[in-house]
Order: C-alpha cells, then structure tokens, then sequence
C-alpha cells in the first residue's frame, strides 16, 4: 500500500479523498496528453464499447496478446464499478475513460461523478472489493481515489509485456462529454483508425444490421481517420458517436473552417469515379459558432437497399 508519497513494488492500491499520493510508472510532466479521452453513458453495454476502443489502441502500441487481456479484464471491472455503484437509480451520469500511452505500457483512468467512495452497509455486495482485489492482481500498480459526492477515479498502469519501471503521478484531466454520446478524443491521429473502428462496429452489432453493413462500417472509420488529422492542427481528433434507436451517428469535429468539406472530400474514389461516401445512410457537413463537422450515419434496418 502507498503511504506518505512513498512508492511500492508491484501491485499497490491507495485509497484516498483528494490526498495525491506518489503512483509507480505514470509521469505527470507528460504535458502532451497522446492517447483516448471517451466520454460516454455509465450503462452495462457501453462497457463493451470502452473494452474494444482500448483494445485497438493498446494493439496499435504493441502490447502484447496476455497484456490486452489482462487490459480488458481490468478494464471491464473499473468501469462495471462505475455502473453498479456511481449513480442513484434511475439518475444515470457519465463513464469517462482516459488512456495514455507511456513508459513502456499503457496508464488508463476510469473515473464518474457520481455518488463516491462510501462506507458499506452490511447487505451490500462486495463486488467492489472483489474488482478492486482483481485490478490489483493484474495491473502493474493502480490506485483509487475520490469521496462522498466527489465522485471515484481508478487508474491502472499495464506494462506491454511484463518489467518494472517508476515514475510519478499523473494529473487528472476533465472530459466534457454528453450523456447521449461516446465522445473520442484521440492523438496523435495514427491512433484514430483501431480506436474508432472498434468503438463504431461494437456500436453497430447492437442494432439489426448486417455483416455487410458491418463492413462497411469498417471501410467508412478506416477512411475517416485518414483524412481527419488535416482538421485538427493541435494532433488531436474529437468523435462523437451517438447511439440512438435508427442506428449509429458518427460526427467529427469542430474541425477548422473548411475541415468538414476536406474531410468529405477525401472519400473520394477519384480512380474509379465513385466515393465511400455512398456506404453511408447519411453523410453531411455541418457548422456551428466551434467549426465545421462532418456527420456520418449507418442505419439501423436491414434488409433494405439503403444506399444512395
């Protein structure tokens, strides 16, 4: 256990309310935030959506198959905590995720606003402490932190393959998102295409859609990511995906004055006269006071040529 901002071998846990304690492996002069930022609604489905986004982002910086597990496992039981415990029923409140990639590994925060760290009644299941238990077991270090109505940050180091490194805390950093949405903020861009693509094709199987649909899906994320760097000069690119009950929503941005347009542009198929543009159910560039967006979506029914 860290005590007195002192470091621990292994796996250690510190449980506190807003005392920073000294965390093995993160280092908080990283003033360039690389990685995912998501942002999405606490339910027991979405978990799976952060699961596969930090899946392809961990497989894009090599880590290695036992590690990606290990990664899932924890993962999964940090953000079933936020789920279960964060917020009153029927008050649901957001899932935000933060990864970075460095010192050798992967650092992951799983963090809510909801209810806090609180003392257990005696009927009350002991699953938080069972996951904490596992988190421990499989990340390098981790360590927990928050308080009565101030909400619960877990955050996780896992190592690419398995040594011993140090380093210093990290600092937390605010996601803003929407409660409706899964808002992706990735960087640098190369990171975009495993993120999103899993993130949009986990979105997707929840609805009646084909596997053809699926696939274009796929082909769809893939170009996006290509061409949505040229919109976000700061190497950083914001995604919102909305799930909603005629299918999935995918729109980027704000992106610079005329960002949307280029965005748009580069589905084109200037080799064979067409564009991927016609493997959407909607495709359009909007604007507002923040900047252009392009919004992208697949609809739910199949069976039907939806095509344009």
């Amino acid at each position: 256990m860290l005590a007195g901002g002192e470091r621990t071998k292994g796996p250690s846990t510190a449980l506190q309310s807003g005392v920073r304690t000294a965390f093995p492996n993160v280092n908080a002069t990283n003033d360039d935030r690389s990685g995912l930022e998501m942002s999405l609604p606490a339910s027991a489905e979405n978990v799976a959506v952060v699961r596969h986004a930090l899946a392809g982002l961990a497989e894009s910086i090599g880590m290695d198959e036992p590690g990606i597990a290990d990664l899932k496992t924890v993962v999964t039981e940090a953000c079933m905590n936020v789920v279960v415990h964060a917020y009153a029923e029927g008050q649901p409140g957001p899932l935000e995720v933060e990864a970075v990639p460095e010192h050798g590994g992967l650092t992951v925060a799983v963090r809510d606003h909801g209810m806090g760290i609180r003392p257990r009644t005696d009927g009350e299941r002991s699953s938080l402490r069972l996951g904490l238990t596992l988190i421990a077991a499989l990340s390098s270090s981790f360590e927990i932190k928050g308080g009565v109505d101030r909400g619960t940050e877990i955050r996780m180091f896992l190592p690419l393959e398995s040594r011993d490194r140090e380093g210093e805390e990290v600092a937390s950093t605010d996601i803003p998102g929407n409660p409706e949405t899964t808002d992706l903020r990735v960087g640098p861009p190369q990171l975009l295409a495993p993120i999103l693509g899993r993130a949009l094709t986990s979105l997707a199987a929840r609805h009646d859609v084909t596997v053809d649909r699926i696939s274009d899906a796929m082909l769809l994320s893939d170009a996006i990511s290509a061409g949505a760097a040229h919109g976000f000069p700061d190497g950083h690119v914001c995604v919102s995906i909305l799930d909603g009950p005629d299918g999935v929503q995918l729109k980027v941005g704000p992106m610079e004055a005329g960002g949307g347009e280029s965005l748009r542009r580069s589905l084109d198929l200037p080799e064979v006269g067409g564009s991927l543009e016609t493997l959407a159910d909607e495709l359009r560039v909007q604007s507002d006071e923040e900047g252009e967006y392009l919004v992208v979506g697949i609809a739910a029914l199949s069976g039907e040529s939806r095509r344009r």
